[in-house]
C-alpha cells in the first residue's frame, strides 16, 4: 500500500429495536443481560459506517439507516435523531458529502443504504447525498434488491435501485474484488440474512480487517448459536459465522460491528470450551493505521 490506510468509525443515526426480533432463537432472560430493554421490549442499535482513507481517496463502506423516513415509518421502526447524524459525524471527522469518493454497500436494506438518501421534507423526493461517490454493490444482493421476496420487501427502500443506476457511478461485482477499490480490499459472500451479502476483508498491517455487516451486527452475536429473527436462512447463517470466525481467529482478524452500540472493533477468541467471543474491544476507531 503506497498510501497510509486508516480507519474511522462514523456514527449515522441510532434505532431502538426490538430484541426479541433481534436475538431470534434467544429468550429474553438471556439477551436481557446483554441489552437491557425500554418498556416497548427494544434495545439500542447503532448504525455505523466505517470511513477508510487511502491518501486522498475516501471510502465509505455503508451509511447506516440516515433521515429518509417519514415521521410514521421514523416512529415505526425506532429511528432516534430527526437530523441526519451520518453526515454530521462525517463534518466531525473533516468530510463534506462530496468528499465522499467511493461507498461500499454490503447489501440494500434500508438500515444499511438509507443514509445514502437526503432527510425527509414532505412532498419532495429523496435524492443522493453523495453526489461524487462510486457505489459499489454485489451482484445478488442487487438483484435482490430489484426483486425482494414477500418476507423481506419491507427492508428495501423503493426507487433506491433507480436512483443508484441513474448516478451512472455504479460498479456491481460477482467477483472477491472491484476494480474501482484495488489492492488490499477482497469481498467475502454471506447468504444466511439475505442473499448476496458481501462482506469486506481491508488489509492492515497487523492483520485484516472484516466490516461484518449483518452477519456479527455486534460483539453479542460472535457467540455462534445466536442469530436475529431478520436473517432469512438462520442455520446456513450460524454455519457462516462458525467459518468466518475460524478463519479470522487463526489469521489474527478484527472484526468491525455496524450496529453494536458500545463496540465498533473487538478481536476474536475462543475460550476454554471452544467458543468464540469478541476480545481488545474499541468503542470507537480513530484513524487506525496498523
Amino acid at each position: 500500500m503506497a498510501d497510509r490506510r486508516t480507519l474511522t468509525s462514523i456514527l449515522g443515526n441510532s434505532q431502538r429495536l426490538d430484541g426479541g426480533a433481534m436475538f431470534g432463537n434467544a429468550p429474553k432472560a438471556l439477551w436481557s443481560r446483554w441489552y437491557a430493554p425500554d418498556e416497548q421490549n427494544r434495545i439500542s442499535m447503532a448504525c455505523r459506517a466505517l470511513l477508510v482513507r487511502d491518501g486522498e481517496r475516501n471510502t465509505l463502506f455503508e451509511t447506516g439507516i440516515g433521515a429518509f423516513f417519514d415521521p410514521k415509518m421514523k416512529e415505526r421502526f425506532g429511528v432516534v435523531e430527526d437530523d441526519h447524524v451520518l453526515l454530521a459525524s462525517l463534518a466531525e471527522a473533516g468530510l463534506a458529502p462530496e468528499d465522499i469518493d467511493v461507498i461500499v454497500l454490503s447489501h440494500l436494506h434500508f438500515d444499511h443504504a438509507g443514509g445514502l438518501l437526503t432527510p425527509f421534507v414532505e412532498g419532495e423526493p429523496p435524492e443522493l447525498v453523495f453526489s461524487n461517490a462510486t457505489y459499489i454493490v454485489g451482484a445478488e444482493a442487487w438483484e435482490r434488491c430489484q426483486a425482494p421476496h414477500m418476507r423481506d420487501r419491507a427492508s428495501f427502500i423503493p426507487g433506491l435501485a433507480e436512483l443508484l443506476e441513474a448516478s451512472g457511478r455504479l460498479e456491481i461485482v460477482s467477483e472477491t474484488t472491484s476494480d474501482i477499490l484495488g489492492e488490499g480490499f477482497r469481498f467475502h459472500y454471506s447468504f444466511g440474512h439475505t442473499p448476496g451479502m458481501m462482506l469486506t476483508e481491508i488489509s492492515m498491517p497487523s492483520g485484516p480487517v472484516l466490516f461484518a455487516a449483518d452477519l456479527i451486527p455486534g460483539t453479542a452475536w460472535v457467540h455462534l448459536p445466536l442469530s436475529m429473527g431478520y436473517d432469512r436462512y438462520p442455520e446456513l447463517l450460524i454455519e457462516e459465522k462458525r467459518d468466518l470466525l475460524t478463519q479470522w481467529h487463526k489469521r489474527s482478524g478484527r472484526l468491525f460491528y455496524t450496529h453494536d452500540p458500545k463496540c465498533a472493533l473487538s478481536g476474536v477468541e475462543v475460550d476454554e470450551r471452544g467458543r468464540y467471543r469478541a476480545c481488545e474491544l474499541q468503542p470507537q476507531v480513530v484513524e487506525l493505521d496498523t
